[in-house]
């Protein structure tokens, strides 16, 4: 059972610590102008579609996934403010929430074809 668990959580938990070991660097500003800021918010995007995907692989139910997600999501910009350089945002976290929903979506998709 442990190693069922495991392989179900794990990948989930381990994406969560990326994630959060990104958020901890000072500053991931790419010196690209107003490029970065649209480059920033959409790997905010992605690296939570990533997440919403796993999530709803583990839970098995895309609400559960969804309510991981954006829980997480919100604590990583509380987390933010600690860092210096760093700030935690509300709308960072309805970005986050978007990238969760397609990642949840892509899931259900995938999952929807292995039953036909």
């Amino acid at each position: 059972m442990r190693a069922s668990v495991l392989r179900t959580w794990g990948p989930p938990v381990l994406w969560a610590a990326v994630i959060f070991a990104f958020s901890s660097v000072p500053d991931l500003g790419t010196g690209l102008g107003g490029w970065d800021l649209l480059l920033r918010k959409l790997a905010h995007a992605a690296e939570y579609a990533v997440l919403g995907l796993l999530l709803a692989r583990a839970a098995g139910r895309p609400s559960v996934a969804l309510v991981l997600g954006v829980t997480y999501a919100a604590l990583d910009e509380v987390h933010q403010t600690f860092v210096p350089g760093r700030a935690g945002r509300p709308v960072d976290v309805l970005i986050d929430t978007a990238g969760l929903l397609l990642g949840v979506l892509a899931w259900e998709r995938l999952a929807a074809r292995r039953t036909v």
